[in-house]
């Protein structure tokens, strides 16, 4: 055991200040664990990017010290980023069933299955890692299996709550134990880490239950088709939309990668309960009646490649939207992704199709406990110190001010952001300097690769696009042998640009011999007085600035 007088730490690699790619970390001595480590989504800003992802540096620097990965439950948000992490950082991944399932299904589909430990953890279950003690709670959210973490250290206890909300009715029965939080609370939380996402919003958050009769509502009123778009990792949402198929005589047909593999693995662990003969393939249900057809599918964040993108640019290769058919968005876009919806919302209209959409079709409830809930955790744990953590920080700022209104010490508060530091010493807690935090980028296999310049470089070629000239120069005697090539994408149409053309040909001539008489012998010299001449020219004749590319060739 390590000894009383080492500090505790606790920071958040991400997920504060920012919806997405949740990670904090814990360490007391030489012991630190990783509590989830997720992804989230690029915004339109950052061109080409498939996936952001946490920053690591400190745990690969500190490599010996990372004893374990406790993950809370199975969202993308929670999970998404722990094959980029295992790659790097290989350790031992504690996580609840069904989140197991689900991230077996990633480390699959990058080939680490094999090599990764994997332990099943609930609500039962005790660890204890190198100095520190690790017990949990059950909570509920909009995935099952669920879990709050107790952190026992020399230092105090710590508690991390997970997503939750109080949802006294689930559709799937897994209550949040509320009698255990209240035992953790009589016995001392230190310091409470607890999830901000609906702290502007009053009140509690509605059950899941109240969906599934208005799933089935509209499904009654459907005269053709249904098509259900919501989270893939929502289960009990998706047992909803299987119980109203059902009930109204409907098959079952499913589009989108994510959303086949959660059902087969909610399916096989048994989460998930389909009468038997209910799914049809996706070609099967396109002909049959379609009174008798129901689509279970991606994209309700309006992902330009998922399902229902591509089923309202009628790009499906498979299936397509037709006049009559009604279309149910049951999720509400996550902050960043409402034009995308749109979107796609008005190209379904355009389709003839009836949309059902937003938060007054009681189609979607949130997963995450509003203002009365988060006051009720706080409450049960009468924490010492308090850290609101996973929301952008206005959400932050609510969640404080909640906390202030249950008692807790306005100076014993702390708003964080990624890579700041919560000290724990000698029974003093503060807030003391920063570790590395921030994000990677993923595009294609590349990781952390891409950096601001090659952004940089993506966003001028999107906003003005590129010019290529290409001079041949005489090695023997440093002479042009042959007017410039010059080649336009996304800047100007050539053919109907030929005036344009033949001026910068004219100017790139005129430069590179002047160049050549002066004896400029550096082919860099001479690109970048062609880039300087070409670019204040172009702004002058276009008001645009195009990446300019020259490219000398001696033969």
């Amino acid at each position: 055991m390590t000894g009383k007088g080492e500090r505790l730490l606790i920071a958040a690699l991400g997920g504060v200040n920012e919806v997405g790619k949740n990670m904090y970390m814990l360490q007391h001595g030489d012991d630190i664990l990783v509590i989830d480590c997720g992804s989230k989504f690029p915004d339109e800003s950052l061109l080409g990017i498939d996936l952001i992802i946490p920053d690591i540096a400190y745990l690969l620097n500190n490599r010996d010290k990372v004893r374990a990965l406790i993950v809370t439950h199975g969202h993308e948000d929670h999970i998404g980023g722990i094959p980029y992490l295992l790659k790097q950082l290989p350790m031992p991944v504690y996580a609840s069933r069904l989140t197991l399932g689900l991230i077996e299904i990633k480390l699959k589909e990058h080939g680490l299955l094999r090599e990764t430990s994997l332990n099943r953890i609930d609500s039962d279950s005790q660890l204890e890692l190198g100095s520190v003690k690790v017990s949990f709670f059950n909570t509920n959210h909009s995935i099952p299996d669920c879990l709050g973490v107790v952190f026992d250290t020399p230092e105090g206890t710590v508690v991390h709550t997970g997503d939750f909300k109080f949802d006294m009715t689930p559709v799937n029965k897994q209550y949040p134990d509320i009698h255990k939080m209240a035992e953790i609370g009589r016995r001392g939380v230190r310091i409470l880490l607890s999830e901000s996402t609906n702290a502007e919003r009053p009140g509690f958050t509605p059950s899941e239950r109240i969906v599934g009769a208005h799933l089935e509502e509209a499904f009654v009123k459907a005269k053709r088709r249904v098509f259900v778009s919501t989270f893939a990792s929502n289960v009990s949402r998706l047992q909803q939309v299987v119980d109203a198929a059902a009930r109204t005589g409907r098959r079952l047909a499913l589009l989108g990668r994510s959303m086949v593999n959660v059902v087969e693995v909610a399916r096989e662990l048994g989460y998930l309960d389909i009468p038997e003969g209910m799914l049809a393939d996706p070609a099967e249900a396109a002909n049959l009646p379609p009174e008798q057809v129901a689509v279970l599918c991606t994209g309700s964040q309006g992902e330009p490649m998922a399902a229902l993108s591509r089923l309202a640019s009628s790009n499906h290769r498979l299936i397509e939207i037709q006049a009559g058919d009604t279309v149910i968005i049951a999720a509400n876009p996550i902050p960043g992704n409402e034009r995308n919806v749109s979107r796609i919302v008005d190209n379904l209209y355009i389709l003839g199709a009836e949309v059902v959409y937003g938060s007054r079709s009681e189609l979607h409830v949130s997963g995450h406990g509003s203002q009365e809930e988060l006051k009720l955790m706080l409450t049960l744990m009468k924490p010492d110190y308090f850290i609101p953590i996973h929301g952008e920080y206005r959400m932050l700022h609510h969640h404080r001010q909640l906390a202030e209104a249950v008692g807790v010490e306005s100076d014993r508060i702390f708003l964080l952001g990624n890579g700041d530091v919560v000290e724990s010493s000698g029974g003093v807690v503060r807030q003391a300097g920063r570790i590395p935090a921030g994000q990677i980028l993923v595009d294609g296999l590349g990781i952390g690769d891409i950096g601001n310049i090659v952004l940089r470089d993506r966003r001028q070629l999107s906003a003005d696009g590129i010019l290529i000239t290409v001079i041949t120069i005489s090695k023997e005697d440093g002479k042009i042998l042959s007017d410039p090539d010059t080649i336009s994408r996304g800047f100007v149409y050539v053919r109907d640009s030929e005036g344009l053309i033949r001026e910068v040909n004219r100017l790139v001539t005129d430069t590179a011999r002047r160049m050549l008489e002066e004896n400029a012998s550096q082919w860099n010299v001479m690109k970048q007085t062609l880039k300087d001449a070409l670019g204040q020219f172009l702004y002058e004749k276009t008001k645009r600035r195009p990446m300019i590319l020259p490219i000398i060739i001696e033969v």
